[in-house]
């Protein structure tokens, strides 16, 4: 892996858990909007709304992490992109604006109308956003994108085939997703009718969600030809497969209420399916702009480099412990009383961590900046993320 390429890399990251966690929390937006009426379809509601509580507003940091790094480490690609698919880009916004406004403003409702107004805008809001950026990515991934301000059709480029299909998948995955993130959320809090009903759901999603996908290979077959050739058949045929074979496991896991595998099996096959269409478009970024061609400059992408890494020594244990709070109501952090007894060793444990972190660190950023082969900046590359990992283990231990 290149250093122009690095930057990139940790975009797609930032994408793919965007996409499962911000994902999850707008389909559990659309399952507000498909409750029904009646006692039960206001428990789901309640459910739903209160399951993303806690972490609706951090998902939107992967959002914010991914265009950070586009803009600044790939600012012609940026460039074009913004101004080309200003349309699907702006509806998202203001999709993600009267999202957050709605379900802020629902706990000071005074009466269940109020209630229900708010959760109409959320719901619609939700259903808006995933398919506006599922319409953009398809722009990109079918080669409309163009070099330039804007670099294509502010229409066709989002109102495409390619873009329609992909738009409509993003909204059946994220209502898939959610679905089985709240049966498992129902039946952690022992609620096994509750989790039954949004069983069910995600065992109809998921079906949808699987039809939409393979109908999507064949639209790209006539829409997007290079796209679906290295996807079916060249360097992008893994991911793919890998994604077929966690989708289907995921839903035989939903099927037996095994829900917490269940999430991910749905993480994964999310993850195959955005690697194998960044493995399917490399070495381009647009249709007519090469990842190398749209990099800044080698002072740029160290920076970037830097500050993601950083960052994530921040931001996963703050997420961590948020997730651990959110999941289980406590840190858990004194352990068993048996781990209780044993401090120096814990303690022995964080410096023997903190000592793979700083070897990492180290040995990382010499073979991405001074080496100059494809073989060592990939290897840069592996030891960053055993410095992300190491360090975050380390912090969290320590807190």
């Amino acid at each position: 892996m290149h250093l122009y390429a690095l930057p990139l890399f940790f975009a797609l990251i930032g994408l793919v858990l965007y996409t499962v966690l911000g994902g999850a929390d707008f389909g559990a937006g659309i399952w507000q909007l498909t409750a029904g009426e009646g006692e039960e379809a206001d428990e789901l509601r309640d459910h739903a709304h209160h399951a993303m509580g806690p972490v609706w507003e951090a998902n939107h940091v992967w959002l914010i992490f991914f265009l950070t790094i586009m803009w600044t480490a790939y600012p012609v690609a940026f460039g074009s992109i913004a101004s080309t698919l200003s349309v699907p880009l702006f509806a998202a916004g203001i999709g993600i604006i009267l999202r957050g406004g709605a379900y802020a403003l629902r706990a000071g409702t005074a009466t269940s109308v109020e209630r229900r107004r708010l959760d109409t805008i959320f719901a619609v809001s939700s259903i808006l956003t995933p398919f506006a950026l599922g319409t953009a990515v398809g722009g990109i991934a079918s080669g409309r994108v163009h070099v330039g301000n804007p670099g294509g059709s502010l229409a066709t480029s989002w109102l495409n085939p390619t873009s329609i299909t992909i738009g409509v998948f993003a909204v059946a995955s994220a209502a898939y997703m959610a679905a089985v993130f709240l049966s498992a959320d129902a039946q952690r809090r022992s609620e096994r009718e509750l989790a039954e009903r949004f069983r069910v759901r995600a065992l109809a999603a998921g079906t949808v969600a699987g039809a939409i996908a393979a109908a999507g290979i064949v639209v790209l077959r006539f829409d997007a030809h290079r796209l679906f050739h290295r996807l079916t058949a060249g360097i992008g045929l893994p991911a793919l497969l890998v994604s077929l074979l966690a989708g289907a496991a995921t839903l035989a896991l939903v099927r037996r209420r095994r829900y917490e595998p269940a999430r991910y099996g749905a993480a994964l096959a999310v993850a195959a399916t955005i690697a194998g269409w960044a493995l399917a478009q490399q070495p381009y970024l647009l249709s007519d702009l090469t990842i190398r061609q749209a990099s800044a400059g080698h002072d740029v992408q160290v920076a970037v480099v830097a500050a993601v890494l950083g960052g994530a020594v921040i931001l996963f244990p703050s997420l961590a412990v948020l997730f651990r709070l959110t999941l289980h109501g406590r840190l858990d952090h004194a352990g068993t009383a048996e781990e209780a007894a044993r401090p120096a060793v814990r303690a022995a444990g964080r410096g023997h961590g903190g000592r793979v972190a700083a070897a990492a660190l180290l040995a990382g950023v010499v073979l991405l900046t001074v080496a100059d082969t494809p073989w060592a900046h990939g290897v840069g590359a592996g030891l960053l993320l055993v410095f992300v990992a190491a360090g975050s283990k380390t912090i969290i231990e320590s807190a």
